[in-house]
């Protein structure tokens, strides 16, 4: 099987949730690895190692790490690769003539491991990315709205980064936990119960929630839908 690439974004939704027990049985399903490149590991694991405030959370994601069910996978291709999708997306947005930071080391990191290993899927919650690689024009109109100026494009670089990306199937914490959910790892959560009506359109409009409040960009509109069909 192709492996699935993981951003720090969801990792860190996740941890904060408590909901890292997830991966394995999902990686077991599965049956491919999940990988992550070096910088997601320093973002999720070796920074905060060396903090107050993030090193709990560290901790319980290193258990992923000593059970191999997220394990690294960084070499001097995907470093060059990395490098210049840096490059290519931090100089696509300008405003007033000076290039808008789009992208991240972690981010750029993990789209060139997927770009590198084929990957099925790439698991990312945060919004400027997933919406530069899947709609670009929107990224563009919030670009304004937020900065309140009139961006321009350098559309060569925007060409080669859609050509380079265009292949890669993205997913957030929140599918990726829907689909914890019909694997039936949430069972014991959704037992009846005489104090909630529908615990099942409860738990799972619960669950989105609590990963929308932690950073994943899933839209309110978005997650009523989602809970129309339990």
């Amino acid at each position: 099987m192709k492996p699935i690439i993981f951003d720090t974004s969801p990792l860190i939704n996740l941890a904060m949730n408590n909901l890292l027990w997830t991966l394995k049985p999902l990686k077991q399903k599965y049956q491919g690895d999940f990988l992550i490149p070096m910088p997601v590991r320093q973002e999720i694991l070796d920074k905060p190692l060396t903090s107050k405030k993030f090193k709990l959370e560290a901790l319980t994601v290193l258990e992923e790490f000593n059970e191999n069910i997220l394990k690294v996978q960084w070499n001097p291709e995907i470093e060059q690769k990395a490098n210049e999708l840096l490059e290519i997306t931090n100089n696509i947005y300008f405003s007033k003539n000076q290039p808008i930071e789009i992208m991240h080391t972690g981010e750029v990191g993990a789209i060139a491991l997927a770009l590198t290993t084929e990957a099925e899927t790439f698991v990312v919650d945060e919004r400027t990315a997933r919406i530069l690689i899947e709609n670009p024009t929107k990224l563009l109109e919030l670009l304004e709205k937020k900065l309140h100026t009139k961006i321009t494009v350098n559309k060569k670089n925007l060409d080669l980064f859609k050509q380079r990306v265009k292949n890669i199937k993205i997913i957030r914490s929140t599918e990726l936990m829907l689909i914890a959910y019909e694997m039936g790892l949430f069972k014991e959560f959704v037992k009846p119960s005489p104090f909630v009506k529908n615990i099942t359109k409860e738990f799972v409009d619960g669950l989105l929630w609590a990963l929308k409040l932690h950073g994943c960009s899933i839209a309110e509109d978005e997650i009523k839908e989602v809970v129309k069909t339990y």
